[in-house]
């Protein structure tokens, strides 16, 4: 008869810290290659990171299931309350980034049926700050390495501010030509998502915040100032897409 070795709760808690590990790294993987699909038109990356969305579902559920399991049976108090509870949340942040990657992908398909266009550059270029906060969050849990995590969550509002740079060009090319607006809602459909995807890598701040510190942060989330869309005009340049 073999003997099965006695796993204890640091061993279980070591493995949900893997299982984060693995279903963060799909989730970068994800962001990058909605991305790629986008900047290099390429619809078959652009299939294929939509169908990979079910790998980072399937490994929620299993992260989901380890740690209920652990609870009921180890019943953990203080910090090991705090280190299953929060792959629990981290787990849901990044099946929403997964969602959200996907969402993108699926835009990149409708933009690549279509004629190219620069104004895509500034999508990736806000896409690629987004997949930074995404890894340095992920580190900063792996690590659980609180100022790291502090300085993800105070970036928080350099992502808001592409997106707000962004919403207001996009709005300028809608209004100097209407032809475009079909394609400039797709693209705002994207800057939102992107935005999205850091919100998600902020809350995984807080959550490295919270299994440190034992107790939830009190300060409001840094957002960038909204923007002011009365003063938008059509400029008087004839650049107009389309033309």
């Amino acid at each position: 008869m073999v003997n099965t070795p006695h796993i204890t709760l640091d061993d279980e808690l070591e493995s949900l810290s893997a299982q984060i590990a693995q279903m963060g790294g799909l989730a970068e993987e994800q962001v990058a290659n909605a991305l790629n699909a986008m900047s290099r038109r390429d619809s078959a990356l652009a299939e294929r990171t939509i169908k990979n969305d079910d790998q980072i579902n399937l490994l929620q559920q299993e992260i989901d299931a380890a740690s209920v399991q652990t609870l009921a049976l180890r019943q953990p108090m203080g910090r090991d309350l705090r280190e299953i509870m929060g792959p629990i949340k981290i787990a849901s942040d990044l099946e929403r980034i997964g969602d959200l990657a996907k969402n993108v992908a699926k835009r990149a398909l409708v933009l690549n049926s279509q004629e190219p266009v620069g104004l895509t550059r500034g999508l990736v270029r806000m896409g690629r700050q987004a997949l930074v906060q995404l890894k340095d969050v992920l580190d900063a849990y792996t690590q659980r390495d609180v100022s790291a995590a502090m300085e993800v969550w105070n970036q928080d509002e350099d992502i808001d501010e592409l997106y707000n740079s962004l919403l207001r060009e996009f709005l300028t090319y809608m209004m100097e030509d209407p032809r475009t607006i079909g394609l400039c809602t797709h693209l705002l459909f994207i800057a939102k998502n992107l935005e999205r995807i850091g919100d998600h890598a902020t809350k995984i701040a807080e959550t490295v915040y919270f299994i440190q510190e034992g107790h939830y942060m009190t300060e409001d989330r840094p957002k960038g100032a909204p923007e002011d869309f009365a003063g938008v005009r059509p400029s008087s340049g004839s650049d107009n897409q389309g033309e």
